[in-house]
């Protein structure tokens, strides 16, 4: 039903509104300020503020000026549509209020946590953890050229030692799609390449050409261009990522902390027919 679709989506809101928006005030103007009545029923900015901040993402991007309007509009033909019922809460209205109550103050308590966990010396410490620590990691350029037997691979080995330049090699022999740019494959680092390539140019000095090498693609003959130790990223490059981490972590943490000391029952699934769960007309018995 339209009801029922309005709850869902009242209800979805609180899931969105992690984090409330700070109280622009001007001049005078706080959350408690009146700003509007409706047959004698007070709004207040606090009350704007907080559908501000639930806001889908592509509404958020609006003036202020057009929002305000908007808002006061919503909240306008809420409360008179409202005013119509008297009486006590439907239970439709009593659930969703609850549901939304509790997703609302778990969100402010993840908030608390997130301030308190995710600081800078946090940060700091995951950043020199993922980044700084252990044995650098090798970058390789390397090129090759990949032939369909092993003699085929064997015979250009020897005409590289004899002095033919590998590029030219590459692109007149190469049947792998980077022989026409010289059998030049870039900088990869490890794991990237299959392992038979990966070992045998880890093993290799740079300038060095290899004996053929045999992977599922056929026969390659490979020179190491280049090695380098792949630089960490900057702490700034990374922040989000890893406050985001971080973030998940320390509630994670504290989710499965609160959950195992908590006294739970659960009704299990085995014992219920669980398509009770879509049948909403238990909501107006």
């Amino acid at each position: 039903t339209n009801m029922t679709n309005l709850i869902t989506k009242l209800s979805a809101s609180a899931f969105a509104l992690m984090l409330a928006l700070p109280v622009q005030a001007q001049d005078t103007l706080t959350a408690d300020s009146v700003v509007a009545t409706i047959n004698g029923t007070e709004v207040t900015l606090g009350h704007m503020l907080m559908i501000r901040a639930s806001l889908p993402e592509q509404y958020q991007q609006l003036p202020d000026d057009v929002l305000w309007d908007g808002i006061m509009d919503q909240i306008v033909q809420q409360s008179v549509l409202s005013q119509q019922d008297s009486g006590e809460d439907s239970r439709r209205v009593q659930l969703a209020l609850e549901n939304e109550r509790r997703a609302l103050v778990a969100a402010q308590v993840i908030e608390g946590l997130v301030a308190d966990g995710v600081t800078d010396t946090a940060i700091q410490a995951l950043y020199e953890e993922k980044y700084l620590q252990g044995e650098p990691t090798e970058e390789f350029n390397a090129s090759h050229i990949l032939v369909t037997t092993q003699e085929e691979a064997a015979a250009i080995v020897e005409d590289l030692k004899g002095g033919a330049d590998f590029a030219e090699v590459a692109r007149e022999k190469s049947t792998g799609p980077s022989g026409p740019n010289g059998g030049q494959l870039g900088w990869f680092g490890a794991g990237m390449m299959v392992p038979e390539f990966q070992s045998a140019v880890e093993a290799m000095e740079v300038g060095a050409i290899s004996e053929p090498v045999q992977t599922q693609f056929g026969w390659h003959v490979i020179t190491l261009n280049e090695k380098r130790n792949k630089e960490a990223p900057s702490l700034d490059s990374v922040r989000a990522e890893l406050e985001n981490e971080l973030s998940q972590q320390v509630v994670s943490q504290k989710i499965e902390e609160l959950t195992s000391a908590a006294e739970v029952t659960r009704t299990a699934k085995e014992d219920v027919d669980t398509s009770v769960l879509s049948n909403l007309g238990l909501l107006e018995d």
